[in-house]
This record gives structure tokens, C-alpha cells and sequence, in this order.
């Protein structure tokens, strides 16, 4: 059972090097890491901290919700983590997971809709796949396991 914990934890952080939303703007591309963002024209890594708290002026809202995004995968990375070295609760991690997925959904709509952009919803394919492969077996098995028990 550790072993399956720490495959899963794997997983989760492994969700974090990935960029959650792709966009193409002409000809230069954006990737929009849960660390921060990296554009290509000029190359340049923008941090999360930096964007959220020293370049505040203008931001759209629909931004927003990539900051909820960090803030619930942080959690699912803590949770997949109390499983290696004590218990994790599949339920709490998923659930975090699907939010972190869905904040992204925001993001690829907002700037999806501007002239000229195009936005690629790539961490909310991947991060739900994870979730249905991982962790959906462990909650319908935590689900029946407590209606045993009632």
C-alpha cells in the first residue's frame, strides 16, 4: 500500500511541472506553470509571487482563479503526501485536484476570448485523466466501504 503512495504522490507532483494552460499569441507562446509563467519572446520565467504580488496593476479577473488553482493543488501535493508517511484521504486529494482543475477552466476561457489568442486547457485534461485513474477507484471504494459500514 506505501508503494501505491507513493506512486500516486508521484503523480501529483509530477502534475506540477506541466504547464496547466498553453497560450499562443501570434507567433510567441505562454505557458502557465503553477510556479509562475514562461514566455518565449523574449524567453523569460515570470514567478507566481512576482505576477500575484509585485505586478498587481491591471491584472484581468478571470487570472484569479490560476492562484486557486496553486492554492488546491498545494493541498492535493500535502494530502498525496500524509500518505506516504502516514494516511492519506483519496477523497480530500481528489477533490483538490478536480478544484485545481476546474480553476484552470477560468484561465482558458478568459484568455480565450480575447482577439488573437489562443488558450489550451492542457493541466485540466491531464489533472482530471489523474484523478480518474488514481484516485476514482480509491473514492468509490472509500464510498461503498461506508455505506457498509452505516
Amino acid at each position: 500500500m506505501v508503494a501505491d503512495s507513493r506512486r500516486r504522490l508521484v503523480v501529483v507532483a509530477l502534475l506540477g511541472l506541466l504547464p496547466w494552460t498553453v497560450l499562443v499569441i501570434g507567433s510567441e507562446l505562454t505557458l502557465v506553470f503553477p510556479a509562475g509563467l514562461v514566455n518565449t519572446n523574449p524567453l523569460q520565467f515570470l514567478s507566481i509571487y512576482d505576477f500575484f504580488f509585485r505586478y498587481t496593476q491591471g491584472l484581468p479577473s478571470f487570472i484569479q482563479s490560476w492562484r486557486t488553482g496553486v492554492l488546491l493543488y498545494v493541498l492535493a501535493l500535502g494530502s498525496a503526501a500524509s500518505g506516504v508517511v502516514w494516511r492519506e484521504d483519496p477523497r480530500i486529494t481528489a477533490l483538490a485536484l478536480v478544484g485545481t482543475a476546474l480553476s484552470q477552466i477560468g484561465v482558458f476561457l478568459g484568455f480565450d476570448r480575447r482577439l488573437g489568442y489562443v488558450a489550451l486547457p492542457i493541466g485540466t485534461a491531464v489533472i482530471l485523466a489523474a484523478v480518474w485513474w488514481y484516485y476514482w477507484p480509491l473514492v468509490t471504494a472509500a464510498g461503498t466501504e461506508d455505506s457498509e459500514i452505516d
